[in-house]
């Protein structure tokens, strides 16, 4: 017998194959339990007013929306919303996302270098990638972006408001900022440009202190490091090791753990807790550690986020580093992309990261063992007389010819080891303490 189909409203249609679809996996599993219903089952069935209230609502937006939108629009639009829902950091990937997540990871995309979220309607910045426009239009972390070429992005997605700030290189876009302890709003026009992420840099300080600033963690991030401090090592004198990952936003979890091996030869490094038991993993150390025992130091900041506090939290736990900076982000769970068909999937919240010794990072953050605030250093200059200075003063028998005393000039490289560290209160910090270190394991040895 044939049903008549002009019998089935869009509504009762859609109703009819939501509910036969999504109660599925519930009487696949009631067949499977039968004997025993467990909570777990119990769970599984579906609320049936909520889908009718759905299948309602989708009716009423379809047939009296001010403009036509079709029925494939409408539910990629409900399959979006909730997802956003759940949480920041979860989404609905379509096939233009794909190679946004390829181009993050691999270091090379177009556009501003921001990284961003959202908080109360607004786009939030993350942090700006290192020598990016951005960074050069001195965009910070913790700005809120207001509007995107006059356009305002409260309750615009997220996605939607990467891809209006993305674009060819060269063309202009002007963004309003709301920034803390600033009464007006503050207006950047920046120019897009091909934004090529350096993940690794590295530098001397003083000859003896090794300076690493890792900008966001890529696939071969683990590898450059480590090659990094091993030259180091060869050629002797290393003293201290500072690794910079302040405004980090994070990245390759893989690259995190390789980071941290590179530190320690045993014991956790971060391990997962999710609902599934496909998302509860657990990384451990091997006994390749690049960095042996050197003493080192993390700088971290607000803008310190995901992976770059996995590192710093197990070297915090492994007593290997001292912590160094402010409060970082707070971004400790893991997303999952599961695909839904061939050119679209979920990226969906599935675990939570925790440091070796269980702390969650999630929406607390590293708090550093040293809390230093950023600002330049700026001496005050006083003159004291010394001994020296008094008219008939006794002379030191150890004393030296004059052109002796004369100290050596500075070469350029120690001029701008020292300019680096008058800018960088935290940095300055973070050498004058493995300084510290260094010249007491020279008295006990």
């Amino acid at each position: 017998m044939f049903m008549n189909q002009t019998a089935f409203s869009p509504k009762l249609l859609l109703s009819a194959v939501l509910t036969t679809c999504l109660l599925m996996p519930a009487q696949a599993e009631e067949s499977a339990t039968a004997d025993a219903p467990s909570p777990d089952h119990l769970q599984g069935q579906l609320p049936l007013e909520e889908l009718r209230n759905f299948t309602e609502i989708f009716e009423r937006i379809r047939s009296s929306y001010v403009e036509e939108v079709d029925d494939s629009t409408l539910l990629e639009y409900a399959i979006d919303g909730m997802l956003t829902s759940l949480d920041p950091h979860s989404a609905y990937l379509q096939p233009e996302d794909f190679s946004d997540l390829q181009e993050n990871t691999s270091g090379k995309f177009g556009g501003l270098g921001i990284e961003v979220g959202q908080q109360d309607g607004l786009i939030l910045v993350v942090t700006p990638i290192d020598d990016t426009p951005a960074q050069k239009a001195g965009i910070k972390a913790g700005d809120l972006i207001v509007s995107l070429d006059g356009e305002a992005v409260m309750g615009m997605n997220l996605n939607d408001a990467v891809e209006k700030m993305r674009g060819e290189p060269g063309t202009d876009i002007t963004l309003e900022i709301r920034r803390k302890n600033e009464k007006e709003l503050l207006t950047f026009t920046l120019t897009r440009a091909e934004i090529k992420v350096a993940s690794v840099r590295t530098d001397r300080l003083n000859g003896d202190i090794g300076y690493v600033r890792i900008t966001q963690f890529q696939e071969k991030t683990g590898a450059e490091l480590s090659e990094a401090l091993q030259t180091w090592r060869d050629e002797g004198q290393l003293n201290g090791i500072i690794l910079d990952l302040r405004n980090n936003p994070g990245g390759v979890l893989d690259a995190a753990v390789d980071v941290v091996d590179s530190f320690i030869s045993q014991g956790r490094i971060v391990y997962t807790e999710g609902r599934t038991p496909s998302s509860e993993l657990s990384y451990s150390a091997t006994n390749h550690t690049a960095a042996g025992d050197v003493p080192a130091v993390v700088l971290i900041n607000g803008g310190s986020a995901s992976a770059s506090e996995i590192v710093a939290g197990a070297l915090q736990d492994h007593k290997r580093a001292v912590i160094v900076g402010t409060q970082s982000f707070g971004k400790g769970s893991v997303q999952s992309v599961l695909p839904i068909t061939q050119d679209r999937a979920i990226k969906l919240t599935t675990a939570r990261y925790f440091t070796p010794n269980g702390r969650s990072i999630q929406a607390q953050g590293i708090t550093p063992d040293i809390w230093v605030e950023q600002s330049e250093v700026t001496p005050y200059e006083q003159r004291y007389y010394k001994e020296a200075d008094l008219p008939g003063h006794l002379a030191n028998p150890e004393d030296q010819p004059q052109a002796d005393q004369d100290a050596p000039s500075e070469t350029e490289g120690q001029q701008a080891d020292a300019n680096l560290l008058k800018k960088d209160f935290q940095l300055y910090e973070a050498h004058t303490l493995l300084r510290g270190v260094s010249i007491l394991g020279l008295r006990q040895e």
